[in-house]
């Protein structure tokens, strides 16, 4: 099993407004584990954790994002403004034993 976690360290004031964002864009999405926000370490931080059979299945998944199907497109929407609220980002991937 593969976990992942997106990070995103949000501009003062917009972490919770990301988070719910992303949360509503991603309902019905199975891969979706949790949309997390910080309670200590660094402010400001939302995690978002997806989880995935393998890795093969998590770039599979990936592509599905670089199409331009009417499901992106309509993500896109929803989305739009989100790289407003972020100062910087990272992902870290897990294999789970």
């Amino acid at each position: 099993m593969i976990i992942v976690h997106d990070i995103f360290i949000c501009k003062p004031g917009n972490a919770s407004k990301f988070a719910k964002m992303f949360k509503e864009v991603m309902a019905g999405n199975d891969e979706l584990v949790n949309i997390m926000t910080d309670v200590t370490g660094d402010f400001n931080k939302v995690v978002m954790v997806t989880q995935y059979d393998s890795l093969t299945a998590y770039e599979q998944n990936f592509q599905k994002y670089m199409q331009d199907s009417e499901e992106m497109k309509k993500m896109k929407e929803k989305m739009e403004g989100y790289h407003e609220m972020y100062l910087t980002g990272s992902r870290e991937i897990y294999h789970v034993w």
